[in-house]
């Protein structure tokens, strides 16, 4: 089919007969049903979704019919396919009305499709598709209007229940958690933690089918989101504020866009410098309610069927541990506020996107090691050893272990390989550009020989 019978969404006119739409698809509301007031006891059922065919325009498209005809036709299609639309019927909008529900379009009109007089499928001309693939990433508003996670904490309630625009990056996606309503309808929730240089955590609620199936597929860290129309409201639960994801907002992924590539950077940076585990601080359970106890090899079968954050506790001897490296690898400095590593007389950060680059510089020092683990069953590599932690577990402060000779870092280390330890451990999932996973200790002493057998008897009756 050759795309000049297409025609483009600013030309659209409802005069038009049989017209013909290509479009990539940007949003998609799940399928809802209402009683037909013409036949009782029967329901019609609907849903809509948003095209765009070129970089300033784009249009609703709302679907009617039957139960088989809608559920069908949804399921055709995804958020960023390029569909082809046949003889819909072109209706000026009414504000009113089904608008209210719908994204903010520049069009004058809506398309209404239905089972008897139109079709959509998916485009198969590879020319247009390659025309209409880009547009996936132009956000629909200006892509400098919006708001920071900063300037939403720091505006706090005076946000409460408007509609914004969001730019933030993905930290953490949480598992979706199905209800049932009073009425017996059924239901989900899915909870999105974002980031950005001015807020290391902040969450973005999505209750839709269709919003939580788009996310579901982003990569963690590695991902920016432009979220237009997002509801902002006071959660009083958590005494903090959320976004949430409505029939109106529309997410774009990794946004073409000069402030979305910035933020990019500064993401990728903050993860791989650990930045972002620090702030999965152990203040989100006490060590002292850690109770599990597991095995290396059922922490890394947990993690992988686990894609949120837990925390337990291995009877393991720590089988690399470099004390005896250089201090630079044992000992480090990091900005305070982004956490980057620094040189330890650093007057500044060299972080590009460090939040605090304007204001005066403070950094701490502390242990900062890597460490494997081992038990009969397998090796844990690369655990985060980091003060305070480490300077309980190895009894030295920083200063005092500068001051100890090579022959001395060496004892030491000996000390914790050759004994068994009870490790507290926190276990982060990987990402899928990640592979194995990563864990942070939040305590070690070395194991009382009563306490490991009693617990290595339960492992193997569990086994």
């Amino acid at each position: 089919m050759a795309a000049h019978t297409f025609i483009a969404i600013s030309e659209l006119h409802p005069n038009f007969s049989h017209p013909k739409v290509a479009g990539i698809v940007i949003g998609k509301s799940d399928v809802k049903s209402f009683p037909d007031r013409k036949n009782i006891g029967v329901d019609r059922f609907t849903f809509s979704f948003t095209v765009k065919d070129s970089p300033d325009f784009f249009i609703n498209v709302t679907a009617w019919g039957n139960d088989g005809y809608i559920n069908v036709l949804s399921g055709s299609f995804s958020v960023g396919d390029c569909v082809t639309i046949e003889n819909p019927l072109v209706a000026t909008k009414d504000p009113e009305k089904g608008e209210r529900f719908c994204p903010t379009t520049p069009s004058l009109y809506r398309l209404l499709v239905a089972e008897a007089h139109s079709q959509v499928y998916l485009c198969a001309d590879t020319d247009t598709m390659d025309r209409l693939l880009p547009l996936i990433h132009l956000p629909v508003k200006d892509s400098r209007d919006f708001y920071s996670l900063g300037d939403i904490v720091a505006n706090g309630q005076k946000l409460d229940g408007t509609v914004i625009n969001v730019l933030a990056a993905v930290k953490s996606i949480g598992e979706p958690k199905h209800f049932t309503t009073s009425d017996r309808r059924k239901g989900q929730r899915l909870e999105v933690k974002l980031f950005d240089d001015s807020v290391s955590s902040f969450p973005l609620v999505c209750w839709d089918r269709e919003a939580i199936q788009l996310v579901q597929t982003l990569i963690p860290k590695e991902t920016v989101l432009f979220i237009a129309d997002a509801k902002i409201s006071f959660d009083s639960f958590r005494n903090s504020m959320a976004a949430t994801v409505n029939s109106k907002t529309i997410i774009t992924v990794n946004p073409d866009t000069r402030e979305a590539s910035l933020l990019f950077s500064y993401a990728k940076e903050a993860s791989e410098s650990g930045a972002l585990d620090q702030d999965e601080k152990p203040e989100d359970v006490t060590v002292d309610s850690i109770t599990d106890v597991y095995t290396v090899t059922q922490l890394k079968e947990k993690a992988q069927e686990n894609p949120e954050a837990f925390f337990g506790i291995t009877y393991s001897f720590i089988s690399k541990l470099d004390l005896d490296s250089s201090i630079s690898k044992v000992i480090r400095t990091r900005c305070s506020r982004c956490k980057f590593q620094v040189i330890e007389d650093a007057q500044s950060c060299t972080n590009q996107l460090c939040p605090g680059r304007d204001q005066a510089f403070s950094a701490s020092t502390g242990f900062d090691l890597l460490v494997d683990f081992t038990d009969h069953t397998g090796t844990l590599h690369g655990c985060a050893l980091r003060s305070p932690v480490a300077e309980q577990a190895l009894g030295y402060t920083t200063d005092e272990f500068t001051k100890l000779t090579d022959d001395q870092r060496t004892a030491m280390k000996w000390k914790f390989l050759l004994e068994r330890c009870k490790i507290y451990v926190k276990i982060l999932p990987s990402t899928p550009m990640r592979s194995g996973i990563r864990g942070v200790i939040l305590a070690c002493t070395l194991a009382d020989p009563g306490e490991v057998k009693q617990h290595m008897s339960a492992l193997l009756q569990r086994l």
